[in-house]
């Protein structure tokens, strides 16, 4: 009989005790300026911007969704908490089934949980908010029609994107695609065991019903000239993606059986490619190699297929695989290389760990160095590859460590370039497409970019260049000067947008000799005036700094959060004897209760979420609930400075850093 399981507890150094015995001086010069500066100074609520949201490419309000699902942000009658949860993320992207699944969050990287025991699943919350809303078919809608046009070149993630932000503020969209489908890199370069294609067609359908007009199999610079959408439209935006793999600069790199990996995935997302090669050698080490190397082994091979069945006559659509000899398939040898180091590779961790499961052999520190032909047939029979050391960011080889590893197929996946053929006058020399901060480019009027076409990353950061491409295009259309972007460029929590509401506005302030500053003082402390209780005409003093700061786990009172175990979604990985022919999707969602309660563990940083702490431990009953009748997210106390002795207390004890003492001399 095995012993029983021992509670996991909190990180080493997580304590109940904000301060030690012996902590009795500053622990820095600044600390203790700063903090004698403040010795008789009174609450001030700040608001920041948590570090999830800061790490999020794509900007959304994470703290916000997970707050109104865990119900400390009450949703407005007759909706629903999964419908205001849902409207507070696709604020930014809408594609929350989409991005919970595929993204590799480093949202949940930058989680002050972490500092706890683990993070927040921010993702796996996220999948369930999408899930939900495709499930009740929760729409968008359309901002009032403005009469202008915009095209936008691309159908993908970013295209998609800028559409769906175009659209509510009432621009008309047409969206130029040289596909038969829209979805650029989310369809033809993402698995669809890793993405199933109705949740993902699902997300994409809703964005087209706002009235986006479509023009498919439709390629700019052939069929349509740039110059001609120029002068239709208002403002183009150029939206392309990179669909070409950059090749390995290493001789015999060109034989007909060594692939890039786009070309790979879209043949295997298309449905053209069903089998692979019996050794398959995948150059990369980023999210697409690891994608390849998954799917190859979830083909397999047959071993006496003809010759126009190899997976290079496929890939390039000259030819397609006979489905009724797939029944012979076998498990491919599939072995994946990188320059980096495993442990530094730029595929999410869980993805690598998943293809190891998966019978993948991954090798770091290998550089490719040829790519060795038979001499008959002229195709790849192996690459040559040679150990690398790094030492502070470079890398040295090793002479002596040259290796030939036997491959019948060769897949690199070392990086992506744009195909701007019919718009070569665009090309920075890199295959892509140069562009200023607001994705303006120079000397173009009208012209915009934005997506892997700029510079290749991952979805949820074309998905955020979608949102300001397009916030840059309406303000040239309405002919605004370019607003400078913020420090901490993400979609924040307004408290002013909260109270409109909740129909909680402050009241309009006219002013006067006989009783301006009376009147400001009062509105300030939250006095009783003219009925609004601690509204007034002011917001009770409140200050947001989440478009210029971050808040960091110092700042958090952390002996507030017990341990509490993460709730994961169930993944239904195979193992590398299950993994032939698999292509059920591997994340399980999660119920609601396992929504809510993973939502519970976010420690909503920067922001209060009704702990009760200040008002339980202010010595001088200074700090009080604000009303319900005035309360909403952001306003849930507030405090009489006429008791308040500057005690640092309610600051102290709070867990968010939502309470600073920096209010007035007293």
């Amino acid at each position: 009989m095995s012993a029983p399981a021992t509670k996991p507890e909190a990180k080493s150094g997580h304590t109940f005790r904000k301060f030690k015995d012996g902590d009795h001086e500053w622990k820095s010069l600044q600390e203790r300026i700063f903090s004698g500066d403040e010795s008789d100074k009174c609450p001030t609520y700040v608001h920041k911007t948590p570090p999830c949201q800061a790490s999020c490419p794509s900007g959304e309000d994470i703290r916000g969704w997970l707050n109104i699902v865990r119900g400390v942000e009450k949703a407005p009658k007759d909706t629903s908490m999964q419908e205001y949860a849902f409207r507070r993320s696709t604020d930014a992207n809408p594609f929350p089934s989409m991005m919970g699944r595929v993204c590799p969050a480093p949202c949940q990287t930058g989680c002050n949980r972490n500092k706890i025991e683990d993070t927040v699943g921010i993702n796996a919350v996220e999948q369930y908010i999408g899930d939900y809303a495709l499930e009740q078919n929760f729409a968008f809608q359309a901002g009032p029609e403005t009469g202008k046009r915009v095209a936008i070149v691309g159908g993908g993630p970013a295209g998609l994107s800028a559409a769906y932000q175009l659209r509510r503020k009432g621009h008309a969209v047409t969206l130029f695609e040289d596909h038969a489908e829209l979805g650029g890199m989310a369809k033809y370069g993402v698995p669809g065991y890793r993405l199933p294609r109705k949740h993902l067609d699902g997300e994409i359908n809703r964005i087209i019903a706002m009235g986006v007009e479509l023009r498919l199999n439709t390629r700019i610079g052939k069929d349509v000239a740039l110059k001609d959408l120029e002068k239709d439209y208002d403002a183009v935006l150029l939206a392309l993606g990179c669909k070409a793999g950059k090749p390995m600069q290493v001789p015999g790199a060109d034989a007909p059986n060594c692939i890039s990996g786009v070309a790979f995935l879209e043949a295997f997302n298309q449905g053209r490619l069903a089998a692979v090669a019996g050794r398959v050698v995948v150059v990369g080490g980023g999210d697409t190699s690891v994608d390849v190397v998954s799917v190859a082994r979830r083909l397999g091979y047959v071993e006496d297929a003809t010759e126009t069945e190899r997976p290079e006559f496929v890939v390039l659509g000259h030819t397609a695989h006979d489905v009724s000899t797939l029944a012979a398939r076998q498990g491919a040898d599939v072995m994946l290389t990188s320059m980096q180091p495993i442990e530094e590779m730029n595929a999410a961790k869980h993805e690598i760990e998943d293809a190891q499961r998966e019978g993948v052999k991954i090798q770091g520190n290998l550089l490719p160095k040829k790519v060795i032909v038979d001499e008959k047939s002229g195709r790849a029979k192996a690459l040559r590859l040679i150990e690398v050391q790094w030492d502070k960011g470079n890398f040295k080889e090793k002479p002596g460590t040259e290796m030939d590893v036997e491959a019948d197929l060769i897949v690199v996946a070392i990086g992506q370039a744009g195909d701007l053929t019919g718009m070569e006058e665009l090309d920075n020399g890199k295959g892509l497409i140069a562009a200023d901060k607001f994705y303006q480019l120079p000397n173009r009027p009208g012209v915009f970019a934005c997506g892997d076409i700029i510079r290749p990353h991952l979805l949820t950061t074309v998905i955020g260049q979608g949102s300001i491409a397009a916030d840059s295009i309406d303000r040239y259309l309405n002919k605004k000067e370019m607003a400078k972007r913020p420090k901490v460029d993400v979609h924040h929590f307004n408290l002013l947008d909260k109270l409109r509401e909740v129909n909680l506005e402050p009241g309009k302030y006219e002013s006067s000799e006989a009783n301006g500053p009376r009147l400001i003082d009062q509105g300030l402390r939250g006095t009783a005036l003219a009925g609004k209780g601690v509204g007034g005409f002011a917001i009770h003093n409140y200050e947001d700094r989440g478009a210029a700061e971050v808040c960091k786990s110092d700042e958090l009172f952390l002996g507030h959060f017990p341990y509490q175990e993460r709730t994961k979604r169930t993944e239904i990985g195979p193992s590398a004897e299950e993994v032939l022919g698999h292509f059920a999707e591997r994340m399980v969602g999660l119920t609601d209760k396992q929504a809510v309660d993973e939502a519970k563990r976010c420690m909503s940083c920067g922001m209060c979420f009704e702990c009760d702490n200040c008002v339980i431990y202010c010595p001088q009953v200074a700090v009080k609930r604000t009303p319900k009748s005035e309360a909403t997210m952001g306003r849930y106390v507030y405090t009489d400075y006429d008791l308040c002795i500057g005690c640092h207390i309610c600051a102290d004890v709070c867990p968010t850093g939502y309470i600073k003492m920096g209010l007035g001399d007293h």
